[in-house]
């Protein structure tokens, strides 16, 4: 995909090429003003405020993005659409058809973000002195790809996301026979360790690969880097980014 952008919230052409079929047509505006913002612009400005953790009113409109009442309307109203989770599948897709998805294993990893405000999915955070935060609880292919997230309050606990993920896994085409959603084996860290959970996964045809607790690590945790998805394409970035920030109640 190229070298690293020193902006990492520039759209490409190719991304925007993939995401402009999925965009809702505009509601008519109720009374005439101003030209409304190009929709090309807009997700520049959504990911600058989720790259950099700006509130959306400090978004300065000088970079050409429109201002950040805008972008997060549009964030708002493509989210409620669904297009983020469109545009997953569409990568997913796109990814499989190059045989660039590896489904030999899958890694289940959570991180904890601060929320600038209180909302339905934070909560008191464990490693955060209480505040106000939420988790990002993130799959990934055995290279790092992503394949599903969710999010939750900071207090809740690692394991009981373990089957729900795995079934946000969309059913991604792209070469014949059946859609895949299946990796053969999931690693994980000991926060995954009850013994429950692996033999729902055995069920499941999926071998689990998890540290256990009271036990040095093992081969389970650590070919997973908790930033290593956000290392890989922009597109996976961008659509995990916005999907989770639906949440967000950071608007002006």
């Amino acid at each position: 995909m190229g070298e690293r952008q020193s902006r990492p919230w520039i759209v490409s052409d190719e991304l925007w090429s993939l995401i402009e079929p999925l965009l809702p047509e505009p509601e008519p505006k109720p009374v005439e003003g101003r030209h409304r913002v190009p929709d090309r612009q807009a997700p520049c400005g959504i990911l600058s405020v989720l790259h950099t953790g700006i509130q959306w009113e400090y978004l300065a409109q000088d970079l050409g993005f429109g201002s950040g009442m805008t972008c997060w309307r549009r964030l708002a109203a493509w989210n409620e659409a669904g297009v983020w989770e469109q545009l997953h599948l569409v990568l997913l897709t796109k990814l499989r058809s190059a045989r660039k998805l590896d489904w030999s294993r899958a890694v289940i990893d959570s991180s904890h973000v601060r929320a600038a405000r209180p909302g339905p999915k934070s909560g008191p955070s464990l490693v955060d002195r209480a505040r106000p935060g939420s988790k990002h609880h993130v799959l990934t292919d055995a290279q790092g790809v992503l394949l599903a997230v969710s999010l939750t309050g900071g207090s809740r606990n690692d394991v009981p996301q373990l089957l729900p993920l795995l079934d946000k896994v969309p059913a991604a085409a792209g070469v014949v026979g059946r859609p895949r959603r299946r990796p053969a084996k999931v690693f994980a860290d000991r926060g995954y360790d009850p013994d429950k959970y692996r033999r729902l996964l055995r069920e499941r045809g999926i071998r689990p690969v998890i540290a256990e607790r009271d036990q040095p690590h093992g081969s389970a945790a650590w070919a997973f880097s908790g930033t290593s998805w956000r290392r890989r394409s922009p597109c996976c970035t961008a659509s995990v980014a916005c999907a989770s920030a639906g949440n967000d109640r950071r608007h002006p």
